[in-house]
């Protein structure tokens, strides 16, 4: 296979860094064409870097979903795409991932640390930061490469799987799981327990921090200029002055734990959230670590009911754009739990249906953004999507919401169709 220079500015032949040349193979048609990155391994292994982080940078330059760990060792984007362009947008990420600020100099190794990614150079000793505010940047603090030496059984696990498997250690410890409403033991463990084994991103650092203060004196300066008073009481009195149309649809059960009050602690957490966007004038400027922060004071930072408040109260008429920015918080609360997912549907059935039905034919767009920030499975999507429920709204718009989610639920048939046919044409 021919060579060429990992830089490729530079002509001189004797130049001793080289990968291949990348191949591209474009399969498929109409909505399910995408390309095939054959070498992608053996490229991402003359850089020093892994896979993931190549195929996840072109995702992000191309704007297309890709794949970022194959079982089959398949990489591959959507969408059609020259070997030419691809090369292009290599470039670029050798550029800001690989080569050494100082000498410019490929031989650098990825080090994390506090929320920074450093690039450390064995050619020339310095060690230079890569610009964290580039999308790669958050996937890669979330995915440090491994360190040398063999790799374990759990090394080679997807970063879903691992965290998966760590929950289910930990909840088999403690009598239950992390996500469990049902656990014997108290939320305010099992959160802290998830936050220390989740990604050290910076929004679950910020919330470690946050919540090392939360019970401790309330009196200080900042409390007394605020201009709502937020305390569980004045909130309890606030959720029984509701209209009764937004009560029912956050409230849940009144047999049902959470119980404070008077008040159900679910209704506390959307009040406040109401709120906190009056006082701020718009849902956007109020913080995801508050957010947390007042989910963890309730104790229902990780219950599943909590995602159906957050569906119908952390966004507005913006939604498809305001998504990616609360997704590291959704992230951190919902995991990988199934329940989890289907709760915070069912509050986006609430949310769209009953409370924004201009936003009905962008459904399909929220539950792309979902499913594309890992806050959706595919199994739950298509789950859903097989029939009405009254569980969250009546019947009636149940069916209305969900006939509207139609394209995407297609465009998940397709994408596994296409894969079908690929592994049928390989044997």
């Amino acid at each position: 296979m021919a060579t060429i220079n990992i830089r490729r500015d530079v002509t001189d032949p004797f130049y001793r860094y080289k990968m291949e040349r990348l191949q591209s193979k474009i399969e498929g048609k109409g909505n399910g064409i995408k390309t095939v990155i054959p070498n992608l391994p053996s490229v991402a292994a003359s850089l020093a870097r892994p896979s993931a982080y190549l195929i996840k940078y072109f995702g992000f330059e191309l704007g297309a979903q890709t794949n970022t760990n194959p079982k089959d060792d398949r990489w591959i984007i959507n969408g059609a795409h020259d070997a030419g362009k691809l090369q292009d947008s290599l470039d670029g990420f050798i550029s800001r991932f690989v080569l050494c600020k100082s000498c410019k100099n490929p031989e650098t190794e990825v080090n994390i640390k506090d929320g920074r990614i450093i690039l450390d150079c064995k050619a020339c000793g310095q060690r230079t930061q890569v610009d964290i505010r580039h999308k790669l940047s958050g996937f890669i603090l979330k995915n440090e490469p491994a360190k040398g030496g063999k790799k374990t059984k759990k090394d080679k696990m997807t970063r879903r799987e691992r965290a998966k498997a760590e929950s289910n250690e930990n909840g088999s410890a403690n009598g239950g799981s992390p996500h469990d409403s049902n656990s014997d033991k108290g939320d305010a463990e099992e959160g802290d327990y998830e936050l220390e084994a989740g990604s050290d991103d910076e929004f679950t650092k910020q919330i470690t921090e946050s919540a090392k203060v939360i019970g401790t004196d309330t009196n200080g300066t900042k409390d007394e200029e605020w201009a709502i008073d937020t305390s569980a009481e004045a909130i309890a009195a606030r959720a029984k002055e509701l209209p009764s149309d937004l009560k029912r649809s956050l409230a849940f059960d009144e047999d049902e734990e959470g119980e404070e009050n008077g008040t159900n602690v679910y209704d506390q957490l959307g009040t406040w959230i109401i709120d906190e966007t009056k006082e701020k004038g718009s849902v956007t400027k109020v913080d995801d670590v508050d957010i947390y922060k007042k989910a963890k004071e309730l104790g229902i930072e990780s219950k599943y009911k909590t995602l159906t408040v957050l569906a119908q109260t952390i966004f507005d008429e913006n939604i498809v754009k305001q998504i990616p920015a609360r997704a590291g918080m959704l992230k951190t609360m919902i995991g990988d739990s199934e329940k989890h997912m289907k709760a915070f549907l069912g509050g986006t059935e609430r949310f769209v249906g009953n409370d924004h039905t201009d936003l009905i034919p962008q459904v399909p767009a929220i539950l792309m953004g979902y499913y594309q920030h890992d806050l959706l499975s595919e199994e739950v999507a298509k789950g859903w999507g097989q029939k009405a429920s009254k569980k969250y709204v009546d019947i009636a718009t149940s069916r209305k919401v969900r006939q509207a989610a139609e394209k995407f639920l297609q465009w998940l048939d397709e994408a596994e169709s296409d894969e079908d046919d690929d592994d049928d044409e390989e044997e």
